[in-house]
C-alpha cells in the first residue's frame, strides 16, 4: 500500500517546515531545501531528523 496523496499533501519536512516529495522509488520523502531524504518503511514515513539521510 503506497502513501495516499492526502497524507503527503499535509506532511513537511520536519527540519524546515518545507515541501517534501516522494523519490522516484517511492521508498522516501525527499526535502530539496535540506537535501534529506526521509526513508518510508512498512509505509509508515519516518519523519524524524536522526533517521534523514543526506543526498
Amino acid at each position: 500500500m503506497a502513501l495516499s496523496q492526502d497524507l503527503l499533501d499535509i506532511l513537511a519536512c520536519p527540519k524546515c517546515k518545507g515541501d517534501i516529495h516522494l523519490n522516484e522509488g517511492g521508498d522516501g520523502l525527499i526535502c530539496d531545501a535540506c537535501h534529506l531524504m526521509y526513508p518510508i518503511r512498512d509505509d509508515i514515513p519516518i519523519m524524524l531528523i536522526d533517521e534523514a539521510i543526506k543526498i
